[in-house]
């Protein structure tokens, strides 16, 4: 109750928890006129208790344990001797195989009462068997529904027939107040079911690079190893975060813990479920978050929103009437304090609809309109291996179009053909070229597409003078000559 008066908001709190919450002292006046603390009259003034918000919200919390087998290929240290494979061979046929298995431990909330369970993506990466342990210690194995690596989030289904378990509600992230209390239910350490208070310390934290949309909650309620992908409830038992990480030297709580908003969650969730993956709105833009010297030379009255540098043709951003040189301040009535900002919103918007963005052009604010659609397959991507007496010789291309640069997490637009598999025999992989590296051009010419760099590399060179973008730099790689 943020907005309410103190006095009045701690009054409410109380009845929502079923307890009495103790309020702050009275103040009264001491004979010399100043001001003294009245101690509190009864226990009830002293007793805080947040065991009718746990009671609502653990037993929608579940412990996942995932299980993985790994396959590790060795060789005595004798037999691996290459003098003694010279003249012996491989005495046992090659490499021993040994089976190793990995386990892991992490949390998980129902969001459906049917079964459906939210957690951390990685808790469950790679798992061969995934085991959620319900609250009553009833054991399910569980199947995965879908993953979003992006967000680092995961969707199960367990199979509990008709039953309707406890499920926690998904909450409004985006009405989260810093110092607002929060509770952290998980299971750390493996010691069990445990609960830790706290509050919001920051919002929209956007500097730890855990997923790609930087914009977590902290929250300084205990969270340790076997937290990931439990629940951060607020006062009302409604899932506002899902705990991912934590700041720590030694593998414990600081008090520096970080949650991924429910909003976020939320459209994972219902993404996942109707069709096994997230699709999320592309606008077609590129920009940079407004500095301060930016903001004084665009007449801003402080630095926020970004500053937009290229708009792609066809876009919905062109079609909205963005240009260079706009700045988006807002994006559907949420202030954007950086570029962050403006691509969490956009990953928590829905494909489909369209929405309102402030910008900021000739010195004043206005409000455009700009339709949410799914990145396009335009041009289409033609995966290519490419053949030939030339360094990318067993290198697949393909072209960069909005849908596939997406889903790589490579900026549209900054290059056409991108590279998706090297070959173990193909030149490129001595070179140092990468999956995921765009080529720009080739002896100076920029190939338009997959078809123009396979003519390109058999047209020219030796030498050859390769350009490059990796990770948002530039760099040139030079082979023969």
């Amino acid at each position: 109750m943020p907005s309410l008066p103190r006095r009045v908001g701690a009054i409410l709190l109380a009845a929502l928890l079923g307890s009495v919450i103790a309020l702050p002292p009275r103040p009264v006046m001491a004979q010399d006129g100043a001001t003294a603390r009245e101690r509190p009259q009864s226990r009830a003034e002293i007793t805080l208790s947040f065991a009718p918000v746990v009671e609502r919200a653990a037993p929608a919390v579940v412990n996942i344990y995932s299980r993985r087998v790994v396959r590790e290929r060795r060789m005595p240290p004798m037999f691996d001797d290459p003098v003694f494979r010279r003249f012996f061979g491989h005495p046992f046929g090659g490499p021993l195989t040994r089976e190793r298995v990995e386990n892991s431990l992490g949390s998980g909330v129902i969001v459906r009462p049917n079964g459906v369970i939210l957690t951390n993506r990685h808790v469950i990466e790679s798992a061969d068997e995934i085991t959620v342990v319900l609250h009553d210690r009833r054991e399910f194995e569980a199947t995965l529904v879908g993953t979003d690596e992006r967000s680092d989030l995961a969707v199960l289904r367990i199979d509990v027939g008709a039953e309707s378990l406890p499920a926690l509600t998904l909450g409004d992230s985006d009405a989260l107040e810093v110092g607002d209390l929060v509770l952290a239910i998980g299971n750390p350490f493996g010691v069990g079911q445990t609960v830790t208070m706290g509050i919001v310390s920051a919002l929209a934290r956007s500097t730890v690079s855990l997923t790609d949309y930087r914009s977590f909650i902290q929250t300084d309620a205990a969270i340790n190893p076997g937290n990931s992908g439990g629940a951060l409830v607020d006062m009302q038992g409604r899932l506002v975060g899902i705990n991912t990480a934590i700041y720590s030297q030694d593998g414990g709580s600081v008090g520096i813990g970080f949650a991924v908003p429910a909003t976020m969650a939320r459209v994972v969730v219902d993404s996942l479920l109707a069709g096994g993956t997230v699709t999320r709105p592309w606008l077609g833009l590129d920009g940079q978050s407004v500095t301060s010297d930016i903001a004084r030379s665009l007449g801003l009255p402080r630095p926020a929103g970004v500053l937009i540098s290229t708009v792609f043709a066809n876009s919905p951003a062109e079609r909205a009437g963005l240009r260079r040189g706009d700045v988006v301040l807002a994006f559907e009535g949420h202030d954007l304090p950086d570029e962050e900002a403006l691509r969490y919103r956009i990953g928590t918007s829905a494909v489909g609809g369209s929405a309102t963005v402030r910008i900021w052009r000739d010195g004043r604010a206005r409000d455009l309109t700009v339709a949410l659609r799914a990145p396009p397959e335009d041009p289409p991507r033609n995966p290519t291996r490419l053949n030939g007496r030339h360094p990318l010789n067993d290198v697949v291309v393909a072209n960069l179009n909005p849908a596939l640069a997406e889903e790589l997490r490579q900026p549209h637009g900054q290059g056409a053909v991108v590279v998706l598999e090297i070959g173990p025999h193909s030149p490129a992989a001595r070179f140092g070229l990468r999956p995921g590296d765009v080529i720009l051009a080739v002896n100076g010419r920029e190939p338009a597409s997959v078809s123009d760099l396979d003519t390109l590399m058999r047209r020219t060179g030796p030498p050859w003078q390769i350009d490059i973008l990796r990770e948002g730099r530039r760099a040139r790689i030079a082979v023969g000559g």
